[in-house]
């Protein structure tokens, strides 16, 4: 079967976007870890505007500052930020969701991540050309029945032939019968903000597992964890590993879906694909359950945006 997944690297103005908003996410846990936060972040050509929520009891916030240390310069930032909706807060005082929606958990036994493989290689692939070149880049990979057949790299501030060496060297050179395109639309040293504007959330596949898995739909960076779409999108994903090692399965899917203001999900189910099952009994799936179980009222955040959710070490990663 042939399988495509890409991935971006931090530089990416919209992986900026989302590491500016975590960032923030973070400097109100470390002080309050009771914060309400949900910030957008949309940046661009010299200018970035943060809008959204905050109730925190921390310090008040140095977002130039901020936005400084995430971007290793001064941009010029505007401000739209208010304290988070009392109708919203009275359901989430109680121990109810965020907000509705659906979360999707993934994992199955292809590599030692426990994600999709051509996800896996992709990542890896981008991980390695960030720590030789830095900046704005992407990699694409397709793979048949699991052996890549295509790879695709763009990377600032390179040459063709010196990405090339390097997929080669990632390869450890067993590039042979893989077509590599590397800048294909020419080298290009105008990257980031300079080359393009960002925006928190618009590398939702990205942020999950690549095309292969279904996604609810909601951004997780500059939110906290009383939003079901990042929390229980983390438990989610921690219950479909429990499962997959607990039963042997290659591959597990795990559905949860809330209504805002309310704490019992409306589903809460797994699948292997041919049978499902119901995880409500067996595992934490109200909101502050979540959130207790997998310690998430910590600064952690800034660090998922970089490089992922999922199969980094995180607490909903680990078998416990």
């Amino acid at each position: 079967m042939i399988r495509t997944a890409e991935f971006v690297s931090p530089g990416h103005p919209d992986k900026i976007c989302d590491r500016i908003s975590d960032k923030i996410l973070d400097v109100c846990l470390e002080q309050d870890p009771e914060s309400r936060v949900a910030i957008e972040t949309a940046g661009g050509h010299g200018q970035i505007h943060l809008t959204g929520e905050i109730t925190t009891n921390a310090e008040p916030l140095n977002y130039q500052g901020i936005v400084k240390e995430v971007c290793g310069e001064e941009i010029f930032t505007t401000t739209n930020i208010v304290e988070q909706s009392n109708e919203i807060a009275r359901g989430v005082d109680v121990g109810g969701a965020g907000d509705q929606g659906i979360m999707v958990g993934y994992a199955c036994d292809e590599n030692d991540e426990y994600v999709p493989q051509e996800y896996y290689l992709a990542r890896d692939l981008c991980r390695f050309l960030y720590d030789r070149f830095g900046g704005d880049g992407k990699t694409q990979i397709t793979t048949n029945d699991h052996w890549i057949t295509h790879i695709v790299t763009s990377f600032q501030n390179t040459v063709k032939s010196e990405l090339e060496l390097a997929v080669g060297e990632y390869m450890d050179w067993e590039t042979t019968d893989i077509v590599i395109h590397a800048n294909p639309a020419g080298d290009w040293t105008q990257g980031g903000f300079d080359a393009d504007a960002g925006l928190t959330g618009r590398k939702l596949v990205v942020d999950n597992y690549g095309p292969r898995v279904p996604i609810g739909g909601g951004a997780y960076s500059g939110k906290d964890p009383s939003k079901v779409d990042r929390s229980a999108a983390y438990m989610a994903r921690h219950i479909a590993l429990k499962e997959l090692k607990r039963l042997g399965l290659s591959e597990c899917w795990v559905y949860l879906s809330y209504a805002i203001g309310e704490k019992e999900p409306l589903q809460s189910t797994a699948t292997d694909g041919k049978a499902i099952w119901n995880i409500s009994d067996a595992y934490p799936v109200y909101p502050n359950e979540i959130i207790n179980k997998l310690d998430l009222k910590k600064p952690i955040y800034y660090e998922t945006a970089q490089w992922g959710a999922y199969g980094n070490g995180f607490s909903w990663d680990r078998d416990e």
